[in-house]
Order: structure tokens, then sequence, then C-alpha cells
């Protein structure tokens, strides 16, 4: 069988960094430090190297996020590739992996890793995390998954992969899913698949989304500033289930007759939000206000997924629905 060719896109991270010796800073180099694994790269695929962007990863934006999955797309359609490897830095990986996913369209799959250890460290991890990513991206079996996360020999969905540790090499986990694959030295195997792909075709991003973490003894005006902001959406990270602290409730109200959309999600990192709780502030309540309930994601993928599907609609059912496939 011919082996198949593989666009690796390079947008910068601590996979494209080293760290200096005397002051102990990781920086960017001149010099991308995985130009000397691409040899061994050629065992499992043709590949061609781009080096579009060379950027710390809390440097990217939804913006960039959305030229790199047009990107992705036109390279995809004139130039036939096979699979898209993109490296990029892990602060904000699960969002551009994320975004890549909503937007991306084809079979063809397209992986994200980077590293939590930069190139010249003890146990740099790195170079291991792109040939297993170009690895998985040529598997016959990871066609239509859409956008995967692979790091430290697993194999993770957009959707539900989130950065849990600070430092750790296997900082990349799906709490309540976990992975749906794994990477040997002489295998991939995907163990199971999401049900359905979540897919929208938008070419600009011109809302503004704000987040907004429940806390105890939240005030008012936290919210209330948001209503004079010239906001398009909210996103609460609320209690538990879907709960607000009371105090809030006013403001929450005057949004949602501002016509201004509020998602709610969890700051529970397993589970998802149901209007159950009939208190006041509770989200039996919030939900005949009518606030948006999402299934599972986290706040930063809810951001995003709201200003994806702020392109497309206003309508609250129809939002409401988005958010729960």
């Amino acid at each position: 069988m011919s082996k198949k060719r593989i666009l690796i896109i390079h947008t910068g991270g601590t996979i494209a960094m080293s760290q200096d010796q005397t002051s102990g800073a990781v920086v960017p180099t001149d010099e991308h430090p995985l130009n000397d694994v691409h040899t061994v790269l050629e065992q499992y695929a043709h590949i061609k190297v781009d080096h579009y962007l060379n950027l710390p990863s809390p440097h990217i934006t939804p913006q960039l996020m959305l030229e790199l999955a047009q990107k992705i797309k036109a390279e995809l359609k004139s130039n036939g590739w096979d699979g898209v490897v993109v490296t990029h830095g892990t602060d904000t990986l699960e969002e551009t992996a994320y975004m890549l996913d909503l937007l991306h369209d084809g079979h063809q799959p397209v992986i994200v890793t980077g590293a939590m250890r930069s190139s010249n460290e003890l146990s740099a991890d790195g170079h291991l995390n792109l040939v297993q990513s170009v690895r998985v991206a040529a598997h016959e079996e990871a066609k239509g998954k859409g956008v995967l996360v692979v790091f430290n020999d697993e194999i993770h969905t957009a959707k539900n992969v989130t950065k849990t540790h600070t430092s750790n090499i296997s900082t990349f986990q799906s709490p309540q899913y976990g992975p749906i694959g794994i990477t040997t030295k002489h295998g991939i195997y995907f163990h199971h698949m999401p049900i359905r792909r979540d897919r929208y075709d938008v070419n600009k991003l011109s809302k503004k989304v704000i987040l907004l973490k429940a806390v105890a003894g939240m005030e008012a005006d936290w919210v209330e500033q948001i209503a004079r902001s010239g906001v398009d959406g909210l996103v609460f990270e609320a209690f538990g289930q879907g709960n607000l602290p009371v105090t809030v409730l006013p403001a929450v109200e005057k949004l949602i007759q501002q016509g201004i959309p509020i998602v709610m999600v969890s700051r529970c990192f397993n589970g998802i939000v149901e209007g159950l709780y009939g208190y006041k502030g509770g989200g039996k309540q919030l939900k005949e206000m009518g606030v948006i309930f999402s299934n599972g994601l986290n706040v930063p993928k809810a951001r995003l997924k709201l200003m994806v599907a702020l392109e497309l609609t206003t309508d609250r059912e129809e939002l409401q629905e988005i958010f729960l496939r």
C-alpha cells in the first residue's frame, strides 16, 4: 500500500521552543527544533511542512483559528492531502482544535498536537507527539472522526479534551469520556468513536461573546456591566447542574429581555447542566427565563461555539438545539 500524503502545519508553542540554558526561560527559536525529525516521519508518510505561524498559544485568537481552518480546507481541496497535522502551543490547543472541528467538513483526519517540554529539556515530548500524530493522520481508521488531539500516546476528540495539568506531559485528558484510542510503537488502536459530528459553514467571526464564572456571593453589577458593554452573547459557568446566585437574577433577566443569548455550562468538569432545581436561581427557573443549557462543553469551547452559532442564528430555540448537539 502506498504511503499517505500528510501536511504538517506549524503554528508555534512550546513544541517550537528551546530552553535558554542561562536564564531558564523557554523561548521561540529561529530554526524549528522539529526539523531533525522529518526524516523519521518519512517512514510513515510523504510529508510537506508549512511553517505557517510561530506564536505562543496565548497569542492565538478566534480569528487566527478561523484563518487556520480556512487554510486547511483550501489545502485539502487543492492539494488532496490524506491528512493534516497541526502543531500548537498547549495553553489554547483545545480551543483551536475545537474551532477546527466545528468548521472541518472533510473526512480527512486533522490532528492537533504539541509539547509540554521544549526540545532541549530532559524527556522532551514534542518529537514523539509529532511522530505519533503523523501516524494517526495516515491511519485509515482516523478518517471521518473530525479533529483529534494526539498527545502522550493517547487519541482524544477535540470536543472532549482539555488541559488538566500545568506541567505534566499527560495533561490532555477527556473527563467523563476518556481517549478514543491509543498509539504504541507498533500500532494505532481506536477503541470507540463519536456517534455524531457537529459542523458549521461560517466564513467570519464577528460576534463578541463574554465569559462569567459563578461564585458565592456574586454581585449583580458584574452582570450589569456586561449588559452595558454591547456584547452579542454571554457564557455563564454556573454551579453544579446549572444554578446561579439569586443576586444576579434581575441582571440575567435583563440581558435575556435585550435579546442577548446566555449559554449555561457547569464549572464541574464532569456531567451536564439541566433545569432541575426549582428554587430562586435554580436551573428550572433559569431555563424558564430563557437561558440556553449546554450538553457538557467546557466554558472556553462553549464561547467558541456561541461565536460560530451566532453567525447563523440569534433565535433562542435554534441556539438551544445547537447546544444540545
